[in-house]
């Protein structure tokens, strides 16, 4: 009777895991880009991904940064909105995010620094909250892409996509990101249907004025 009923609850756990992944799957289906279809805009949101031990971003962030700087320099945007964590002094995604841009040789005036992306929906949420935007391009992996363009729509940040997928990502790291998105699916649509959570705000500082 008990493992009867396990089954059943982790049948539908299941259900429900994949889909909510279905569901922005779906939500994304015509909206990714390449870096050279994707229409013009005026801003690329880059999505904060982890940094190594010495602070330097990871694979995963460096392509981000790499294909945002695409962008910019094809003339598909006018600024990038780097968005992550910046809860402690020794983990700066943002600040990391720049210096690496700086590296790619976009100018310090092109870049924009959001300190308080710590998930997803934050990023979104800031992106018109405090940075007034109404559309954007979402720059980062085709694994994220579905969840971060069904949460930036549905929270007043009409967007498109580009997929940063620069390198072969090893498949053990493919397969864990995979995994984890069926949760953070789950997760974003309880967020934006339901939860509705006030991330840190603060004044605005609307990128145009």
């Amino acid at each position: 009777m008990i493992l009867t009923l396990f089954l059943i609850l982790l049948g539908l756990s299941l259900v429900i895991l994949l889909a909510a992944r279905l569901t922005t799957g779906l939500a994304a289906r015509g909206q990714v880009y390449t870096a050279s279809t994707v229409p013009a805009g005026r801003v690329a949101i880059v999505f904060g991904a982890g940094l190594s031990r010495s602070g330097f971003p990871t694979a995963v962030l460096q392509d981000r940064v790499a294909m945002a700087a695409r962008l910019y320099f094809a003339g598909k945007v006018e600024k990038l909105l780097l968005s992550g964590d910046n809860r402690s002094i020794y983990h700066d995604e943002p600040g990391a995010m720049r210096q690496y841009a700086l590296l790619l040789g976009v100018p310090e005036d092109a870049l924009v620094l959001d300190s308080a992306g710590l998930r997803t929906y934050d990023t979104c949420y800031r992106a018109r909250a405090i940075f007034g935007l109404t559309s954007a391009i979402l720059v980062t992996q085709n694994f994220h892409l579905p969840r971060a363009l069904y949460e930036c729509n549905a929270l007043g940040v009409a967007s498109i996509g580009v997929a940063a997928d620069l390198r072969t990502y090893r498949l053990s790291s493919v397969l864990y990101w995979n995994i984890r998105e069926l949760f953070a699916s789950a997760a974003a649509l309880w967020d934006v249907h339901i939860g509705h959570p006030v991330p840190v705000l603060g004044d605005p500082e609307p990128i145009f004025h």
